[in-house]
């Protein structure tokens, strides 16, 4: 049957191992694209134009804002971050399903205009042991990651607005999960699954 590409929201405090994650599961998973969202920010190590993140400045952003280019947009420890709605549109139009790496500010954004998306939030263990994953990442200096834990503190409160919640303590269980999931939305009884039903038998018995 024609269907539509399912779109799975992934959030998660910075250290909770999301990218990691989303990585891991795009390789497991066919019929899975990772949507590339645009950023203010400057490109970290080993970050590709175009597949990580499209790089633009604060000007071409704030155009596309006006123009509503976003289907949601946030500012995130001081970087402005945004999905294309046309790529979105696009993929999932076509039957693809989207995985959509996004802070809680966009996904609660994101929640007032699509209620089909799949939102999937993860934690670590234990606040400590996210204070342990950001030191010893090595990415950011002491002041930089106590910013991210503050942060991390008024992100995790929205975690009862997600329908699914994966803790991150042994990496292939929380892939595991993750993956069955994304496998389990993409059968779960829709609207247009019963119209195919109701065409293909029920109006033939």
């Amino acid at each position: 049957m024609d269907r539509t590409g399912i779109l799975f929201v992934i959030s998660a405090p910075s250290g909770a191992g999301k990218t990691t994650l989303c990585k891991a599961v795009l390789d497991k998973v066919e019929g899975l694209q990772f949507s590339t969202s645009y950023t203010t920010r400057r490109p970290r190590k080993g970050e590709i134009e175009g597949k990580d993140y499209f790089f633009v400045d604060e000007a071409r952003f704030k155009a596309d804002v006006a123009e509503g280019a976003f289907i949601e947009w946030a500012e995130v420890h001081g970087n402005l971050y945004g999905t294309s709605q046309q790529q979105l549109h696009r993929l999932t139009s076509e039957g693809v399903d989207i995985l959509l790496d996004i802070d809680p500010q966009g996904a609660m954004n994101l929640q007032k205009q699509s209620e089909d998306a799949v939102y999937i939030y993860i934690l670590p263990p234990s606040f400590d042991i996210l204070k342990k994953r950001l030191l010893m990442r090595g990415a950011d200096s002491p002041e930089v990651v106590e910013k991210r834990l503050q942060k991390a503190g008024d992100e995790i409160r929205c975690y009862h607005r997600y329908q699914y919640l994966i803790v991150n303590e042994d990496f292939e269980v929380a892939l595991e999960n993750l993956e069955s999931i994304i496998r389990a939305e993409r059968v779960k009884m829709r609207e247009k699954y019963r119209a195919w039903v109701e065409e293909r038998f029920i109006h033939l018995l």
